[in-house]
């Protein structure tokens, strides 16, 4: 592991994370500088070691744990035991930042509860991602990804019209709260700069769902209407939506008016600015199925690429629907560069998508492949002080 340049550097984190909210979180802190240390379970790690195929190339590494597990150090540990919980303390008496996402209360049976560690470390910040948060009726309950975007809400908006309810393709509730505990640190470690105090950081799954319901989530609280699935098109501006083409599909986004405008006298439509059902975005929206069959007979004239082509050299928002194979391969996102190849401990290269974070001084680095399983097991101990004898003793007694 080289040394870490992100602005983030000097500090260290205490990693008690697994799955995907958690690790989303610390993977972040970890990109940004801050030394990670990812303790995991004896034999068995984090459980998405297990989520696989797809593994990465030539090697035993689950993709998805790849993914969100880079620039971490890897140690075993097992917390039920007093031995390793006396390692953790000695982690926690130079670290900064300590984040679980243990059900409710149950680090507090391992004395390593935020109640337990407050006073005796009274600069850490404690970030707990739970499904529901530390407080309120659903507390004790387990949180999965699916069933937050259920009682979430974003479920009853997504799918087809007639169709069911259908979750997103990826686990954004345990993305976005990892997100959101990775702002809930930043802000802490500046509370700690200007006090000396850190604090608890209480991120549930649920809140975070419910507060990026943004524009539908403001739609009901205006209406006191349930918003209805409207597939791909928007609830608020018409035509932005899925349209058909000559040979597949393309997403035109028109929002405003004069854009509409602009549309219509390119492409033969000019006469529908002279209708009242069509010449304001609140008409639009109001005869939605007019304007949706209008402009599909004419989406249908064109192939994609024409359509992007003709759409791009007049300025109005379009775009195909890539697949994941296109995405990677499109000439923008290299340019971004959006993928990153790192060494790996496998002795493979593994290739991972890139943090979108652009910081023009203190830019995210790339350290280290995620780690195999107790990687830095050995590393960190001698860094604590144990030698090789006291390491092998551990070992021997299933501690690490």
């Amino acid at each position: 592991m080289t040394e870490p340049t992100g602005p983030l550097k000097g500090l260290r984190v205490v990693d008690l994370t697994r799955v995907l909210a958690g690790p989303t979180c610390t993977q972040m802190l970890g990109d940004l500088g801050a030394e990670v240390i990812k303790i995991e379970r004896p034999e068995a790690g984090d459980d998405t070691r297990g989520f696989a195929p797809p593994f990465m190339p030539n090697t035993r590494e689950s993709a998805y744990f790849v993914g969100v597990n880079r620039n971490k150090k890897s140690i075993t540990l097992d917390i039920a035991k007093p031995e390793a919980q006396a390692i953790v303390h000695q982690l926690l008496e130079s670290a900064d930042i300590l984040v679980e996402n243990f059900k409710v209360g149950a680090l507090a049976k391992y004395g390593l509860g935020w109640e337990q560690l407050k006073e005796k470390y009274p600069g850490l910040i404690y970030c707990s991602i739970t499904g529901f948060g530390q407080t309120g009726p659903y507390a004790p309950r387990p949180g999965y990804d699916a069933l937050i975007q259920a009682m979430g809400g974003v479920m009853s908006l997504t799918g087809e019209i007639e169709g069911e309810p259908q979750k997103v393709g990826i686990p954004v509730a345990d993305l976005f709260a990892g997100l959101y505990g990775t702002i809930g640190i930043l802000a802490a470690l500046r509370h700690k700069q200007a006090t000396g105090q850190g604090q608890q950081i209480d991120i549930s799954m649920l809140d975070t769902h419910v507060a990026w319901l943004a524009n539908q989530g403001m739609n009901y609280l205006a209406t006191g209407q349930n918003p209805p699935r409207l597939g791909n098109q928007h609830p608020n501006i018409v035509p932005y939506q899925v349209f058909p083409t000559a040979d597949g599909y393309m997403v035109l986004s028109i929002g405003n008016d004069p854009t509409f405008e602009r549309f219509c006298k390119n492409f033969g439509l000019e006469h529908l600015l002279a209708d009242e059902r069509y010449s304001t975005n609140a008409a639009r929206v109001g005869n939605r199925a007019l304007v949706t069959e209008t402009l599909t007979a004419l989406t249908r004239t064109k192939p994609t690429d024409e359509w992007i082509a003709k759409l791009e050299a007049l300025k109005i928002g379009c775009g195909p629907i890539n697949t994941l194979e296109k995405v990677f391969a499109d000439p923008h996102v290299q340019a971004r560069e959006m993928l990153v190849t790192m060494d790996h401990a496998s002795g493979e290269p593994v290739t991972v998508i890139a943090n979108p974070v652009k910081l023009s001084a203190t830019p995210p680095d790339y350290r280290s492949a995620a780690p195999v399983l107790g990687q830095h097991t050995d590393e960190v101990l001698a860094s604590l002080g144990h030698d090789a004898a006291a390491i092998a003793k551990l070992r021997d007694g299933g501690i690490v």
